[in-house]
């Protein structure tokens, strides 16, 4: 039978986070809100792809700086990145001596995570867990377009992959932003085979997920003070909207998208927003669990969207399946 909403009986507490971003992000809405921005991007290293490590390092440091915490007071670790085999959170995790377990879930892996480590530690075989993703915007270009020094034409639906890290401690003890419950995404493929347009590619994903959550949930989307998928960016958010609202889910109000959050579009020239593992994860840790924590924001749902493909998929011509994993954070009653 399949599993739908997993409600958390046992309570699973976000306790710590911390957030790190480059140039741009230093720049963006949510500049002011970052622990640290690079303006170099390379955060004191000499290539992209172990710049993305340090970020998760340093990200995970002051996370558990925060509460006090050294690694071998954390259980169990889970990370992800956009590079081929999470090569960014392997080399950048590697000092911790904690176990890992390597994610790929593509822009979704920060709210995979957070799935992961809360189910675990409801299970009790955990008491604390850490998860961590990232992205950087010039090791994905590299990898998944061209390097940045060609000088390719970006097109209009094309969203900028954010240079950013987030880490977060998970303990089932104390109090804090609870992790009230869970819905595992589903693989959902439209045909959307443009590499340029991945907001299309993983909103029928996002659609999915918030659909079968409101059907089978108490709750409304008026319950909630944030509804945010991560990240759709323009394109693909106007598609939830559109789509949820033909088929009753008045939910616009409420509802944003982590890749339009973190970059003022228009003035930054991001043309249809920001994407990548460390978007979603950078505007939790700077906006939605701070907004909890003071009491600004009660009830939040995060759908953590992916586009599931590779570059080896893309050259081959293939469609791009998207991927939408829900977390339902909310304020823990005083």
């Amino acid at each position: 039978m399949q599993k739908g909403i997993i409600s958390l009986k046992t309570p699973v507490h976000v306790t710590a986070w911390a957030a790190l971003g480059g140039k741009k992000e230093g720049e963006g809405p949510l500049g002011g809100r970052f622990d640290l921005t690079d303006p170099t991007d390379r955060f004191g290293e000499d290539t992209w792809e172990k710049s993305e490590a340090q970020m998760q390092k340093q990200a995970l440091t002051l996370a558990l700086r925060k509460k006090g915490y050294d690694p071998h007071d954390i259980d169990a670790l889970f990370a992800g990145d956009l590079m081929n085999q999470c090569t960014s959170s392997a080399y950048g995790l590697l000092g911790f001596d904690i176990p890992f377990f390597g994610l790929y879930g593509a822009c979704s892996t920060a709210a995979e995570g957070l799935i992961l480590a809360s189910l675990l530690l409801e299970s009790g075989q955990f008491e604390r867990t850490a998860a961590v993703s990232s992205s950087h915007y010039y090791s994905s270009e590299r990898q998944f377009r061209f390097p940045v020094e060609y000088g390719g034409q970006r097109a209009p639906t094309a969203q900028w992959t954010v240079t950013g890290a987030g880490a977060f401690v998970l303990e089932n003890a104390g109090s804090g932003v609870r992790v009230s419950e869970v819905l595992p995404g589903r693989t959902c493929d439209k045909g959307i085979t443009d590499l340029n347009n991945m907001g299309a590619a993983m909103a029928p994903a996002a659609i999915d997920t918030l659909t079968r959550y409101f059907s089978e949930s108490r709750y409304k989307p008026q319950d909630f003070d944030l509804i945010a998928t991560g990240d759709l960016g323009y394109e693909g958010a106007k598609i939830v909207r559109d789509f949820m609202g033909e088929h009753g889910f008045d939910h616009n109000t409420k509802y944003d998208d982590c890749g339009l959050m973190i970059f003022n579009r228009e003035q930054q020239d991001m043309h249809a927003g920001g994407s990548g593992c460390g978007c979603s994860a950078s505007v939790l840790a700077t906006y939605i669990l701070p907004e909890l924590q003071t009491g600004s924001l009660r009830h939040a749902l995060l759908v953590g969207t992916g586009a599931l493909m590779s570059p080896a998929s893309v050259q081959q011509g293939q469609s791009i399946p998207g991927i939408g994993h829900l977390v339902h954070l909310e304020r823990e009653a005083e």
